[in-house]
């Protein structure tokens, strides 16, 4: 069956540790497109669901730090940062190798992935999860992209990614759905953090609702790095989000700034024709 749902948005520790300290109307309206992303993903009825994100070092570090990885697990524990600190409880989100066994191997005809059996999943995951899957009934497939240490892969390898995964999902039963978390701009544990890039912010998604490949690739690691911070580099999820809707645009649901949560918050929806 063909993919039945695609997305990207944001992740952050601060959306859920920080929730009670931000501005409500600063806040709401990213919550409130949450909602209608819940609401969505629920139509889908997802059987299985591809999360991209990147890894904050808690499965990876310089001694083995892989392009991309793909977790192949029964379950996958998290999240890995305390309780206390993100707010979310500890749980155990459940995977369905069968699927991702599959997947790899169509994957693998195109792009080198690795591979675990033990994958944690850290706030990348658990913080989006948290609302769009509250009760982690929709089996996980994480994939995880290196965000966080150059040499980081090309934003062109991320669009070739993303059409692999798009044959693969295509030659499944299962209705499965691709989340891209992460970015937009940001500057984590820096003296910039709560800064926001909100032109360059709009511009990356200008081209995501038009998937231009050649917009979307076009960026260097020091033009990420510059004008939209370092964790402006986990833009490579969204990126592989459009390369699987190769084709199709997107619409986007909203945009906002959201320096309480050091985050420019977003939620868009691509067509899976």
């Amino acid at each position: 069956m063909p993919l039945v749902f695609a997305a990207a948005t944001n992740h952050g520790p601060g959306i859920t540790g920080r929730r009670d300290t931000a501005p409500e109307e600063e806040v709401a309206p990213f919550f409130e497109g949450w909602k209608r992303l819940h609401q969505r993903m629920e139509v889908a009825n997802l059987d299985a669901l591809v999360v991209v994100s990147s890894d904050h070092i808690q499965n990876l570090y310089m001694d083995n730090m892989p392009a991309f990885i793909i977790g192949l697990g029964d379950e996958f524990p998290g999240p890995t940062e305390d309780e206390h600190f993100l707010k979310i409880p500890k749980t155990v989100v459940p995977g369905v190798p069968e699927i991702a066994g599959v997947l790899v191997e169509e994957v693998m005809e195109t792009i080198d992935l690795s591979y675990s059996g033990e994958l944690a999943l850290d706030h990348g995951f658990m913080v989006p999860l948290h609302f769009l899957t509250p009760k982690y009934d929709v089996p996980v497939i994480p994939l995880i992209i290196n965000c966080m240490f150059p040499p980081y892969p090309k934003l062109g390898r991320a669009y070739e990614l993303g059409r692999a995964l798009r044959r693969a999902i295509d030659q499944q039963s299962q209705r499965i759905g691709l989340l891209g978390t992460g970015g937009l701009s940001h500057w984590p544990a820096s003296p910039l953090s709560g800064k926001v890039a909100e032109e360059w912010d709009k511009e990356f998604l200008d081209a995501m609702i038009a998937n231009s490949r050649e917009d979307l690739i076009r960026y260097s690691d020091a033009e990420i790095e510059r004008d939209g911070g370092p964790g402006g580099h986990e833009i490579r999820s969204w990126i592989t989000v459009a390369g699987a809707c190769e084709g199709s645009g997107g619409t986007l649901d909203f945009y906002t700034p959201l320096p309480s949560f050091a985050i420019g918050g977003a939620v868009i929806e691509m067509t899976v024709a």
